[in-house]
């Protein structure tokens, strides 16, 4: 439902010092580490997202095993700018 590559929308569910997680449907969260959380480099999560705020992420990679789901703001971000040019 959520292959590699793709772009989705999701909502920060919780907020740690590596990352946030993101749910992208109930019962179903990956992680966006914090070096992917904003397109420069940030101090802490809060600083480039809060628990609530609705996000557009990038699928990095499904491990379907681990039951983990590994995704990028700053990925998502990238590909809107270069769409937009």
């Amino acid at each position: 439902k959520y292959p590699e590559g793709s772009i989705v929308e999701g909502k920060v569910v919780r907020i740690t010092t590596f990352g946030a997680f993101v749910e992208l449907e109930p019962g179903l969260d990956g992680l966006v580490h914090i070096s992917q959380c904003a397109l420069k480099r940030i101090a802490k999560v809060e600083d480039a997202v809060q628990v609530g705020q609705t996000v557009r992420v990038k699928v990095l990679k499904v491990d379907k095993e681990a039951k983990r789901i590994s995704l990028s703001i700053r990925e998502a971000l990238t590909e809107e700018v270069d769409y937009n040019a």
